[in-house]
């Protein structure tokens, strides 16, 4: 089983909620998930109502069972702090940096180190023991970037070649990617049922596939039950006045005569239908599509009245029904 889960996919597509539900739905029966973010929003904290969260792991929550969630948010300047600290002894002299803009600097004009540092600190937390040398996290969970940018940022390898070919860099890039290219990792992509997050779902998993990074599942996000069955949708696709006339007049609304509130309902009744019809057969389209990728699908509903905690928990409950992710 995958001992880091990163989860990444288009924006838009609730990626953070999946993660931080992810994280929930493993930290069961007294295990111990890490929550990492990395793009600075403090999305983590917004969804688990709590103060935004620091440059340390922080107990956020805890899972069925007696389970925890610890929470991490990645600062790329403190993340290189804490690297010159720990290969060249900076001390005082690295904090002196930073306030002479030079870590911002550096993190700026080499992205590729950035992307080192912010999956170095991730991997590192994989890697991590205690005193008895069991492992600190049963799983560490990554709210990475979109789609877009998933492989370049994964890929740390090829983004640091440019910048050094030998030295604790290299090294450190060595590290981290025999953790990302190992059975330990699996990346796994949010989407809708829509064209463009399917289209963009496939391309994202041909590219990590071509990288060699291990790629686990596809969450449909934000389902919606179908309110027609197969028959009602062909009556809606055809757009049956007969047939909405006389579910009207059953329901009390009086016949079709002309000017009639039946009447005037019938017309927008059956534009809602067409919609229905039309998003409905949209969604078994790019489903078909997102099964024929080859990978475990897991399905999360839409939540009408949003994402508070409790729906958090909802969300991940219902992952764990779906089998191990």
């Amino acid at each position: 089983m995958s001992r880091l889960h990163v989860v990444s996919g288009k924006g838009g597509t609730g990626k953070t909620t999946v993660a931080a539900a992810l994280a929930l739905a493993l930290a069961t029966e007294g295990r111990r998930t890490l929550l990492v973010e990395v793009e600075a929003r403090q999305g983590i904290a917004q969804l688990f109502e709590t103060e935004a969260l620091p440059y340390e792991e922080r107990k956020i929550a805890v899972g069925p069972g007696g389970g925890e969630v610890h929470a991490l948010a990645i600062d790329a300047e403190r993340a290189l702090l804490d690297y010159l600290q720990m290969f060249y002894k900076l001390g005082g002299a690295g904090r002196a940096l930073k306030k002479l803009g030079a870590i911002d600097f550096a993190t700026t004009i080499a992205p590729g180190l950035r992307d080192v540092l912010l999956t170095g600190k991730a991997c590192e937390a994989v890697r991590r023991k205690d005193k008895t040398g069991r492992f600190l996290y049963d799983a560490v969970v990554m709210d990475a970037p979109p789609t877009g940018r998933i492989t370049r940022f994964l890929n740390v390898n090829d983004e640091v070649a440019g910048l050094a070919k030998i030295g604790p860099i290299h090294n450190q890039a060595q590290a981290v990617m025999r953790v990302l290219k190992s059975p330990e990792t699996a990346v796994h992509m949010v989407t809708l049922l829509e064209e463009m997050p399917v289209q963009e779902t496939a391309d994202g998993i041909a590219e990590l596939r071509a990288a060699g990074i291990p790629v686990g599942g596809i969450v449909i996000n934000m389902t919606r039950p179908a309110l027609l069955d197969n028959g009602d949708l062909d009556i809606a696709a055809r757009g049956a006045r007969t047939g909405i006339a006389k579910a009207l007049s059953q329901a009390g609304l009086g016949g079709a005569r002309r000017g009639g509130l039946a009447e005037r309902l019938i017309d927008p009744l059956l534009e809602q239908a067409r919609e229905h019809a039309e998003r409905v057969e949209l969604e078994r389209t790019e489903h078909a599509e997102l099964k024929a990728i080859g990978l475990p699908t897991y399905e999360l509903e839409l939540l009408p009245e949003g994402v508070d905690l409790a729906g958090l928990y909802r969300l991940a409950r219902d992952l764990r029904k779906q089998g191990p992710i």
